[in-house]
């Protein structure tokens, strides 16, 4: 069951043109149904929807072609909108056989196929990477945050070695509800932004950097010792683990 099956019926029974027993048997018929779909090499969760309020993300790395389209067909027969992250050409290959709507995005590493393209979330979620070279994370942030349900604005190349990149965007900046702040080299644009917003602030270190970048690390670090509130960090170049926690924060009432 999905999101929308569920407030379909809700609909239906305010309206009433569904009586409660009916709804009650609808309801219950889908919840008994398995809540996963055994495919021999993976499970497909079909109601992480009920429980989280999004379905299953396909991690493609270390997934062959064949698996990445099985579980992409399992996800999009259920209703569900289809994520997979960290994939390539040859996954897509194989799973636009199967789905010819799914659409790949080189840049993010990402395929998509939306059952529902409604946003869902109440507010903006802006995703600003500090270089050009972060975009690909902060691509794998706004297309995961899109395909999750929410509306989204951009602001790319807006760091902190030239603040008044991102001082001349301060309506978009406070127009969002959560940002999400993708930086590598020190790590520092969510520092900032962090001191100039009252919504919270996501932090994405990338591995971007010369040496003592350390693959990411002295960005990590350097957001995880952020003195701005507000500001919460996710892994090294995980752009959908940022878009998650703020779908989350967005679909809040």
């Amino acid at each position: 069951m999905t999101q929308d099956q569920l407030r379909g019926i809700l609909q239906e029974l305010e309206r009433g043109t569904l009586n409660l027993s009916d709804a009650e048997e609808q309801v219950l018929g889908i919840v008994r149904r398995a809540p996963f779909e055994d495919l021999g090499f993976a499970r497909v969760d079909h109601h992480r929807a009920i429980r989280q309020g999004f379905p299953e993300v396909v991690f493609g790395a270390g997934k062959n072609p064949e698996q990445v389209a099985s579980i992409a067909k399992s996800i999009v027969a259920a209703g569900h909108n289809l994520l997979v992250t960290r994939t390539d050409e040859t996954a897509y290959a194989a799973v636009a056989n199967v789905l010819p709507e799914a659409r790949f995005n080189r840049e993010a590493r990402t395929i998509t196929r939306l059952n529902n393209t409604a946003p869902t979330g109440r507010g903006i979620i802006l995703v600003a990477a500090a270089g050009t070279s972060d975009i690909p994370v902060a691509e794998e942030a706004r297309v995961s945050a899109e395909t999750l349900g929410n509306r989204i604005d951009v602001l790319y190349d807006i760091g902190v070695a030239g603040l008044h990149r991102m001082l001349s965007e301060r309506d978009r900046i406070d127009a969002a509800r959560v940002i999400i702040a993708v930086a590598g080299m020190e790590g520092a644009l969510p520092s900032v932004l962090g001191g100039l917003v009252r919504v919270p602030v996501i932090a994405v270190p990338t591995s971007v950097g010369y040496g003592a970048s350390f693959g990411g690390l002295t960005a990590l670090l350097g957001m995880l010792n952020t003195c701005a509130s507000g500001v919460s960090v996710v892994n090294i170049d995980n752009g959908f683990g940022a878009a998650a926690m703020a779908s989350v924060i967005n679909h809040l009432d």
